[in-house]
């Protein structure tokens, strides 16, 4: 089973030479951090910034250059800063190839919950909205359970909708799955989980193939 570091890894792997990749809070932000040396790719953050690099070690944080998670981040050769027009005309004018979200919950048919919990204090949705609804190409890296072991893979939805059928792929600790019309198809399963494992904690209609290799991460 992966950990989050293990999830981002095998995000990074989605990532194509010339990309421009827009990482959401949380998991997302790790996916700087793996990407192929041998390839050029530019990191977007809605707060204004593009050409995120990999977090900075200790000691070496500027507290002025953060991310949209208001977590401090370095930049690469030829990174530019701007204001949130500019970001969002970015991702509203489909100029991001790739988008990494985080989620609460994905249903079967890839809408996606990801900003509010009923009942719980949130500051506001962010840029999610504008992400889901612009985006063509959204993976998401999350947990496929929550910490009371009940599954985030679900037929429909509970919490408040983000965005509807528009999540691709999905990277969780457990595996790899696509979202298709008839449902999640499983295309990888993490180390040491087997594909009960993944039933189990899979409470949307799972197709699962005939041989379902195990994540390459390394």
């Amino acid at each position: 089973m992966l950990d989050k570091n293990g999830i981002a890894k095998r995000i990074a792997k989605e990532v194509q030479d010339g990309y421009y990749v827009n990482l959401g809070i949380g998991i997302p932000t790790l996916v700087a951090n793996f990407v192929r040396e041998d390839i050029n790719v530019e990191f977007q953050s809605e707060n204004g910034v593009l050409g995120m690099g990999p977090f900075p070690f200790e000691g070496d944080e500027d507290a002025d250059i953060i991310n949209a998670g208001k977590q401090t981040i370095t930049t690469l050769p030829g990174a530019s800063f701007f204001d949130s027009a500019m970001s969002f005309g970015m991702i509203r004018g489909q100029h991001v190839d790739l988008t990494i979200l985080g989620a609460m919950e994905v249903s079967e048919n890839g809408d996606i919950a990801n900003w509010k919990i009923p009942g719980k204090m949130v500051k506001g949705m962010g840029g999610a909205m504008d992400l889901v609804a612009s985006a063509e190409n959204i993976i998401v890296a999350m947990m496929h359970t929550n910490r009371a072991g009940a599954s985030k893979l679900l037929k429909k939805c509970s919490l408040p909708l983000t965005g509807v059928q528009c999540v691709k792929k999905i990277v969780t600790n457990m595996a790899v799955l696509e979202v298709t019309k008839d449902g999640f198809l499983l295309l990888e399963r993490a180390p040491g989980v087997t594909v009960t494992d993944i039933e189990n904690a899979t409470a949307g209609k799972l197709i699962v193939p005939k041989d379902v290799p195990e994540m390459m991460i390394d």
